[in-house]
């Protein structure tokens, strides 16, 4: 169910350090600022479930160049990697309701599934997975995970939807907006060495942090349906969403972590202010 809401928002920034931030980090950083509003909240979130891509270095300098932005934050910084229980419990809770199965695919083998059909469907983020191992037995399910073969979770999106039943977000820009997650098809929610993903994180960090306003990039607004599906499955409330539009070079290309030129340290050594940084991305409202 989506709720409207009044008064001063809980919003949330959520770096992966990955890299240094870059002038689009800092105009979303801005942008959830600004919109907790009056007598509202702001979180500072590190997205860091990946170990072996994220860097204590690059938390830090997340740090350092939102202070030196001039944003302040409640603490504790909520660290994903500290929380992993809370993402195995709610992994548990979709288990129970029989939405979940381990799928031992490797990507050449759905890759090679995938080109065997001439009509293959794509999703949002491209061809979506066949469902090769959603019809494996429970026999051999469990042999297969006693000799420790490598596998990740999928969701059963077929099953997942007919019980949540029709489910639509709140759009700030768009107002409601019909979510159609069975296009993604049956997505991974967690690996066997890292038992969640970013979706089901950010589902579950959102809900236990009361967030009431998401703030991020136009390029995440698909994922939405994803998120808002695990929420209805996981029985939590939805916030209202803002999708902002991307800061991009002079090339009319995304920002990424590799433009070292463009990174807030970077900026940073060269002289500029946190004025000048701001000016750069185009915000107006603090």
């Amino acid at each position: 169910m989506v709720k409207s809401r009044t008064g001063g928002q809980i919003t949330r920034f959520a770096p992966s350090p990955t890299g240094y931030l870059h002038v689009g980090h800092a105009f979303s950083a801005l942008t959830a600022f600004n919109a907790r509003g009056i007598n509202g909240t702001f979180h500072l979130r590190i997205e860091d479930i990946d170990p072996l891509r994220c860097k204590p270095e690059f938390t830090d300098a997340i740090f350092e160049d939102l202070k030196w932005l001039g944003l302040g934050w409640e603490t504790p910084v909520r660290k994903q990697s500290e929380h992993m229980g809370d993402y195995d419990n709610a992994l548990h809770r979709i288990e129970m309701q029989g939405l979940l199965y381990p799928c031992f695919c490797t990507r050449s083998e759905i890759k090679t599934e995938i080109e065997k059909s001439s009509c293959a469907p794509h999703g949002p983020d491209g061809p979506i997975y066949p469902g090769t191992c959603r019809h494996l037995s429970n026999e051999n399910r469990l042999n297969r995970m006693q000799l420790g073969d490598p596998h990740v979770y999928r969701l059963d999106m077929h099953g997942a939807a007919t019980n949540a039943g029709p489910i639509d977000w709140n759009d700030e820009n768009q107002s409601l907006v019909n979510a159609k997650p069975e296009l993604f098809g049956d997505i991974v929610l967690a690996r066997k060495d890292i038992r969640t993903s970013y979706h089901l994180a950010v589902t579950v960090d959102d809900h236990i942090q009361g967030i009431t306003m998401v703030t991020r990039g136009v390029d995440l607004a698909p994922s939405t349906d994803i998120h808002r599906l695990l929420q209805e499955l996981l029985g939590y409330s939805s916030p209202t969403y803002n999708h902002h539009h991307l800061i991009r070079d002079m090339k009319g290309r995304r920002l990424a972590k590799r433009d070292q030129d463009m990174t807030i340290r970077s900026l940073r050594e060269r002289g500029y202010s946190p004025e000048d940084v701001i000016a750069l991305t185009g915000f107006e409202g603090i």
